[in-house]
């Protein structure tokens, strides 16, 4: 079963429980639960972050920086809503909701609320985590009357980026590149 704090669907269908109803949905045959983040989660946080941004490591040219950043993820939680995916109790995946007006890097525009740092732990990977997240982060854009959404990628993030275009966001313009890996924004309409 597949539980979101926002929407609490739970839908039976063939033999498992799917969520929602959108294309590329997944079935799932476990406990899957989206909560809100606790200063409790940070370290275990932290390791799920760089578990998958692991995969990256010889795409930056300053690995160890890229290591001190994603490993704090629980640091986001200042200026931004965190949201937890747990299996059994386990964390494996998250993401970062900052909504509009909040402190965000230049190149967004102030008012767009943005998604950052969406990650899955490798073994829950291909479950549909990533979608139910970003999902997750629309979601709380429409609580704030938010007409955009907006976040970052790269062509590296090679499951990432397609999933965001199959959700419907746009390519908005380029970002500065980080430790050499070009990066643009991408923005979606909300509602």
């Amino acid at each position: 079963m597949f539980v979101c704090i926002s929407d609490l669907v739970d839908i039976r269908q063939n033999g498992g429980y799917h969520f929602g109803a959108a294309p590329h949905d997944v079935l799932f045959d476990t406990m899957m639960t989206l909560r809100n983040y606790v200063s409790l989660d940070k370290t275990q946080l932290g390791g799920i972050a760089l578990a998958a941004f692991e995969q990256f490591k010889s795409d930056y040219t300053d690995w160890p920086a890229m290591v001190a950043g994603v490993s704090r993820m629980g640091d986001l939680a200042e200026d931004g809503e965190i949201i937890v995916a747990e299996d059994a109790g386990r964390i494996v995946g998250g993401v970062v909701y900052v909504g509009p007006h909040k402190p965000k890097a230049s190149y967004f525009d102030p008012s767009w609320p943005i998604i950052r740092m969406l990650v899955v732990a490798p073994e829950a990977q291909g479950r549909g985590l990533g979608r139910q997240l970003t999902q997750a982060c629309i979601d709380r854009a429409s609580r704030d009357r938010s007409p955009i959404i907006a976040l970052h990628t790269s062509p590296i993030m090679a499951v990432a980026l397609p999933m965001y275009l199959r959700m419907g966001f746009i390519k908005h313009s380029d970002a500065p590149d980080i430790h050499g890996v070009p990066y643009s924004i991408y923005t979606r309409a909300v509602g």
